[in-house]
């Protein structure tokens, strides 16, 4: 267990764009696709069950869905909110619907959507 824990802490360091390659990578040595593994982990029992009742959702994953037309405001504004780079920045918004923040409290998700729109972008949150 403790080598689990030392591989998470590591990961946990990745940036969004090395995370996304990492991603990447696993799902052409393994021929599997990470959105499917996250479907039918979702679903209680693996495939198949009863549901519960739905619980509430208190962690969101931002994602942007576009620059609007103002990509340089947008880049500006995720390099403030994540702290990349300007080229991890700038790829990240080339590469829409992207990760901006995974994982993050409703109230964070809220302000983050709210910065990139000021800015002239789009988002979505799940």
């Amino acid at each position: 267990m403790a080598d689990i824990a030392k591989l998470v802490e590591e990961l946990s360091q990745l940036t969004v764009l090395e995370a996304a390659e990492l991603a990447k990578a696993l799902e052409e040595a393994w021929g599997v696709s990470a959105a499917a593994a996250v479907a039918v982990a979702a679903v209680p029992g693996g495939a198949g069950g009863d549901a519960p009742a739905a619980e509430e959702q208190t962690e969101f994953d931002v994602i942007l869905t576009g620059d609007g037309g103002k990509k340089i405001q947008v880049i500006k504004e995720v390099r403030a909110i994540t702290g990349l780079g300007l080229t991890e920045a700038k790829a990240l918004v080339e590469s829409t619907p992207k990760a901006i923040k995974e994982g993050v409290a409703k109230a964070e998700a809220e302000e983050i959507k709210k910065k990139i729109e000021e800015a002239g972008g789009t988002v979505e949150l799940k």
